[in-house]
């Protein structure tokens, strides 16, 4: 009777101890990028956004999806440990789309305290002349 008192309070003490450390938490250092003007000749731009695990645990991108085809982004794949960075790189290809104004979102999910976070990409593709 003694060692299952002993064994269920060791346990309970060990699941406090794991449950006391802060789950991982995603912060971006910008979540909007403006591209400004770019011309249709040259339809493909690309911008990174840089994030920072400030949780306690491994930080792991499950997965990012832009509200289009014509934006693909692209993630590190590896856990963030805590304290460190990670990049998410998204490229909009104008490549026969109309000239204009464009704003696309991109969701991320994460094993992260707050699990969606939306980034914007937004600019104005002008005319080819």
């Amino acid at each position: 009777m003694k060692k299952l008192i002993v064994t269920s309070f060791m346990l309970l003490c060990g699941m406090t101890a794991v449950m006391a450390q802060k789950p991982a938490q995603i912060k971006f250092e910008k979540t909007t990028h403006n591209f400004g003007s770019f011309s249709e000749k040259d339809p493909k731009v690309t911008c990174t956004f840089v994030y920072t695990n400030v949780g306690e645990q491994p930080l792991v991108i499950n997965q990012a999806i832009a509200s289009c085809g014509c934006t693909v982004p692209q993630y590190t794949k590896e856990p963030v440990k805590p304290g460190e960075k990670g990049e998410l790189k998204v490229t909009y290809n104008g490549a026969g789309k109309f000239p204009g104004h464009f704003k696309k979102s991109i969701t991320v999910r994460s094993n992260g305290a707050v699990e969606m976070t939306r980034l914007y990409i937004e600019g104005d593709m002008t005319e080819a002349k």
